[in-house]
């Protein structure tokens, strides 16, 4: 009756394989994409979510990775995608508090922890356009090429983009410094 037939033997190595292959894409890259999350969510819990949701869809579609050298781009673009799906499936409630930065716990110094909110600050403040690649660049490790290919864009303007955002921080960064030192 049918052609192609899989033995159910076969079905259940298949379903195995399947299984420890999603397992290593969780275990390399949970804590990066988590991170990435949390950059883009600006609250761990919502992170969480997102997260869940791309590991969600990733195993659905874990046949159509075919290159596994591909697998970080492959899972920050469903990240990304999730996070976007957000707007649309939800009304969020509006409050008059800020919820805009990451608090690291590890770190004991204020000035540091002050620096580091700050610089997160600031870097929540750059255009879409701008802060997305950064994040791409600083918090998970992506190159130029793999950038590219998540945000399909040309090479070029990628580049153009990280180099104005890293410019729009400085001075950012320059402007807020000199304000809290009093300076004109």
């Amino acid at each position: 009756m049918f052609g192609n037939k899989k033995s159910e033997r076969q079905v259940i190595v298949d379903m195995a394989d399947k299984q420890k292959r999603y397992e290593v894409l969780v275990k390399t890259y949970h804590s990066e994409l988590y991170r990435f999350a949390c950059w883009l969510c600006r609250d761990p819990t919502i992170a969480e979510d997102v997260l869940q949701e791309t590991f969600l869809r990733a195993w659905r579609s874990l046949d159509s990775l075919l290159d596994q050298k591909a697998a970080k781009s492959w899972l920050i673009t469903i990240l990304r995608r999730e996070n976007a799906r957000r707007f649309e499936r939800k009304q969020f409630d509006y409050s008059d508090v800020e919820q805009d930065t990451l608090m690291d716990t590890s770190t004991d110094s204020l000035e540091k922890n002050m620096e580091q909110t700050n610089l997160q600050r600031q870097i929540m403040k750059l255009a879409d356009e701008y802060r997305e690649p950064l994040l791409l660049q600083i918090v998970m490790g992506c190159s130029g090429e793999e950038i590219s290919e998540i945000l399909e864009l040309n090479k070029n303007t990628v580049m153009t983009r990280l180099f104005r955002a890293r410019n729009q921080l400085k001075d950012s960064l320059t402007q807020t410094d000199t304000k809290q030192r009093g300076v004109k």
